[in-house]
């Protein structure tokens, strides 16, 4: 259920209205159904859920065993869909988020996706992907020259943009290390005037403590489902 925070539709769709807003230019569109590029993001989007025209779109957009990867629909698949395998999340808002630069955190480029794929590998805090650097600011902290800590920017509706990519090398946790990037990232978000806002796994409780702890309010549960043909 959302929350009173949650007053913006544009949270219940991020992936849509990015897609026609911000990250237009990563966006497949056909009609009522829109799709990340491959290699930026595996998310896909519908104008409406409930309109079996969407499914009928989503279906023209993509190869027909493509996987699709929805997020905030309740695993309602529409008419000639299945639902493969769903997981249960969480999205939080920023209501008092201490946001301040980090004068350590560098600014990731394409040269070093090698390492952030390495780094996502190991500690798995959700999909990245060769291109997904591009969807905005993502911030590091190196040690002795190695990665060991991001986090960045990925999804952006109108007025809000989300923290994603938040991890850290399991031999330099403890540190407080997401919690300045986390802060530094917000930091970027705020200056042109936007809202940070993040998603995680609704069993993963330690981060959402930590979130809630920096400032971070639950808006809404919310499903990450991938569907197929049936």
């Amino acid at each position: 259920m959302t929350t009173s925070l949650g007053s913006d539709r544009a949270l219940d769709s991020p992936a849509w209205h990015s897609l026609h807003g911000e990250h237009a230019r990563f966006a497949q569109v056909h009609g009522r159904a829109a799709r990340y590029h491959s290699d930026v993001s595996p998310f896909h989007a519908l104008a409406d859920p409930d309109d079996p025209r969407s499914w009928d779109d989503l279906a023209a957009l993509v190869a027909p065993v493509e996987p699709v990867v929805l997020a905030g629909f309740g695993e309602r698949p529409g008419p000639g869909w299945q639902v493969a395998h769903s997981g249960a999340g969480v999205q939080l808002i920023d209501v008092a988020l201490r946001a301040e630069p980090d004068p350590e955190a560098v600014v990731l480029t394409a040269e070093d996706v090698p390492e952030i794929l390495d780094l996502i590998g190991r500690t798995q805090p959700g999909p990245y992907l060769r291109r997904t650097i591009e969807l905005g600011t993502y911030l590091g902290l190196r040690h002795r020259g190695d990665l060991i800590a991001m986090a960045g920017e990925r999804l952006r509706p109108p007025g809000f943009t989300e923290i994603s990519a938040v991890c850290t090398d399991p031999a330099h946790r403890g540190r407080g290390l997401a919690t300045r990037l986390i802060r530094a990232v917000a930091a970027g978000i705020r200056s042109r005037g936007e809202t940070p806002f993040l998603h995680t796994g609704a069993a993963n409780t330690g981060a959402i403590r930590l979130y809630e702890k920096l400032g971070f309010e639950l808006r809404r549960t919310v499903d990450f489902t991938a569907y197929q043909r049936a």
